[in-house]
């Protein structure tokens, strides 16, 4: 044979490779579990069996099993996936870990998530995106809480198939029995969920029995190995199948002969010709060019990253969901929710978080916690609040109406997650189970009369001055005498004070974080109706959480909040005590004290800080009158 021809079978060989390549479909599986249940060596297992690790990485990994290694002499092959320093020291999973590799029948994403209760968002993370789970069980444990948890979570996110491996069979020497009895009970407990299809496996991930090949130690198990399982599982996902749906992350207009919207594909298919809506507004166009990052396309589908040009200008802009005409998504400003909670901070009912759904953000509030789900019975408990990785249903009400679907038709524009207003941190991760229509009826009365007609019969700009500080602070005193001289200058105010409310509007509430939400959210609402009714309104309340103050001020128009924090140190406010609060706080006979046993945030940028314990009240009054008239 020539050299030519040499060429041209290496050629051929070569596509052929790549065709088979081509022809493989990708499954992307999570392992999850407890703590200790063997996820990392299974994964390491899986990466070694399927001759995936390199050389120098095998190598690596011999040397870091003598140091961080918990199988003695043996190499250690979860160290193949816990690149962290932190997880090798510990022996734990903490991030999510992300390995790739492939056999013959088809390519594999593995995330190995924590079992650590701490680090359960970073399993959520794994999850979401994710067409299987293998769950662990340590055949010594047994179904553990965490156990459970990881379950509930994937059920959450619409999984209704999952591997069930028990693992570490060969320390209960191969005992079937003990196999079965764990079979038995997390069968139970994946039909209450939902989860329709479990396929059960008995192995030993540390010495490869019945992974990638079947045990000769345990001769009464018949079915597939667990490498068979993740082969031929199908898992019911297509690409091209659902609705259409582009969450647009941007509006691409390079210059002024070019207008189009990019993001990514969230479900379905999309081709040249096709009529399209934008789901906020409704307006309809046709789909004239498809855009993809090596050109254009006849046609893209769900993962693909493309601009859409349309036939005629309609106003799209980022967080709007592009959608097939005749099929459009939900559109409101409410709606019910599973959610996942993730802060070590509780959630707190009716406090202001950032939504991040798809490519749309805005502002939400949890309007009701309906119940707590106990994750080990799936009973519906009553609650005020959700802790740390507490797994709750509510209401969530918006700021504005958004597109959405409920998350059981389309997991990419049915999933969002909430974020602290000021510290930026993900808190919670949910998925929407059905959109509420309360206040569908309600809209509001245009009124003949309206603020600047009642600011003007009123000769002055109505504003709230919001007083801030500890107990004893002096800001009731502060804020008294400042009415007291706008009612000289023939302004007309209000004042409300924080003790004086709690004997009316708010008397049904307590001291607790979620009560001191509820009685801030009610007041600002009644302070933004005094402004409206053209009135300067002073608002003295302890106020302690950042997040609150802000939901008040973005009540208000801009300029209208003045927030004046009145800046006593704690130990002047305590030796003050008018009230004798702080000695019953020390004592123990009085909870959730301001400053004792409760947090004071105080504010990072208030337009006026006086400061009680340097001047006298008249000179704190003449600061704010001053502050007042400079801003007219």
């Amino acid at each position: 044979m020539s050299h030519a021809d040499d060429t041209a079978s290496v050629k051929i060989d070569i596509d052929l490779f790549l065709a088979a390549q081509d022809r493989k479909d990708q499954l992307r599986f999570i392992t999850c579990g407890s703590v200790d249940d063997g996820k990392s060596t299974l994964l390491g297992r899986l990466l070694y069996d399927s001759k995936t690790v390199f050389e120098d990485q095998l190598s690596a990994t011999v040397v870091e099993s003598h140091k961080y290694g918990t199988q003695g002499d043996t190499v250690d092959l979860a160290l193949l996936v816990d690149g962290l320093q932190a997880e090798r020291e510990q022996g734990i999973t903490i991030d999510v870990a992300y390995r790739y590799f492939e056999t013959d029948k088809r390519k594999f994403i593995a995330a190995d998530t924590p079992g650590h209760e701490q680090y359960t968002r970073n399993m959520a993370t794994g999850a979401s995106n994710a067409d299987l789970a293998v769950i662990l069980v340590d055949a010594r444990k047994g179904i553990l809480t965490q156990t459970r948890r990881h379950s509930y979570i994937v059920s959450m996110l619409g999984m209704r198939q999952a591997v069930l491996a028990v693992n570490k069979l060969d320390l209960m020497g191969y005992n079937q029995q003990v196999f079965d009895q764990i079979v038995a009970e997390y069968s139970a407990f994946a039909a209450e969920l939902g989860i329709e299809d479990v396929r059960c496996v008995p192995l030993s991930a540390l010495h490869g029995d019945n992974v990638f090949a079947s045990s000769a130690s345990m001769p009464w198990y018949t079915g597939p190995t667990l490498m068979e399982i993740l082969e031929t599982i199908e898992t019911h996902r297509d690409n091209g199948a659902g609705r259409f749906r582009l969450p647009v992350q941007w509006v691409n207009r390079p210059n002024s002969e070019f207008r189009g919207f990019s993001g990514l594909i969230a479900s379905g298919t999309v081709a040249c010709g096709m009529s399209i809506i934008a789901a906020t507004s409704g307006r309809s166009a046709t789909v004239s060019r498809i855009v993809g990052p090596s050109g254009d396309l006849d046609r893209a589908q769900a993962g693909q990253s493309v601009t859409l040009v349309l036939d005629n200008e309609i106003d799209i802009s980022r967080g709007d969901i592009i959608v097939e005409r005749g099929d459009p998504p939900e559109v409101a400003d409410q709606f019910a929710a599973h959610l996942i909670w993730m802060d070590n901070e509780a959630m707190l009912p009716e406090r202001p978080y950032v939504i991040r759904l798809a490519s749309t953000t805005a502002t939400a509030q949890i309007t009701d916690l309906v119940h707590r789900i106990d994750v080990n019975t799936l009973d519906f408990l009553a609650a005020k609040t959700l802790e740390l990785n507490d797994v709750g249903y509510c209401k969530i009400a918006l700021d504005r109406a958004i597109a959405f679907d409920v998350h059981a038709d389309n997991p990419g524009t049915g999933a969002f997650v909430l974020i602290d207003t000021f510290t930026n941190a993900t808190v919670g991760a949910g998925v929407i189970d059905f959109a509420l229509r309360r206040a569908s009826n309600i809209a509001w009365h245009d009124m003949k009369i309206d603020k600047a007609a009642r600011a003007r019969i009123n000769g002055q700009k109505p504003c709230v001055l919001w007083f801030t500080g500890l107990s004893g602070a002096g800001k009731s005193t502060v804020a008294d005498q400042v009415e007291q001289k706008l009612l000289g200058m023939g302004k007309r105010t209000y004042l409300l004070d924080g003790d004086n409310v709690r004997h009316g509007l708010n008397k049904d509430l307590g001291f607790t974080d979620q009560d001191r939400v509820e009685n801030i959210r009610r007041v600002a609402e009644v302070a933004k109706l005094m402004v409206d009714a053209g009135l300067v309104t002073l608002v003295s309340f302890i106020s302690p959480f950042r997040s609150e103050r802000q939901m008040a001020r973005a009540l208000m128009e801009d300029g209208e909040f003045i927030e004046i924090f009145v800046d006593t140190p704690l130990e002047i406010c305590e030796a003050r005590d008018p009230k004798g609060l702080y000695k019953k706080a020390r004592a123990g006979e009085l909870k959730n004290f301001t400053g004792i046993d409760s947090n004071y945030e105080a504010p990072l940028d208030a337009e006026i800080v006086l400061k009680s314990d340097e001047h006298d009240v008249d000179v704190l009054v003449d600061q704010v009158i001053e502050h007042l008239l400079a801003r007219q």
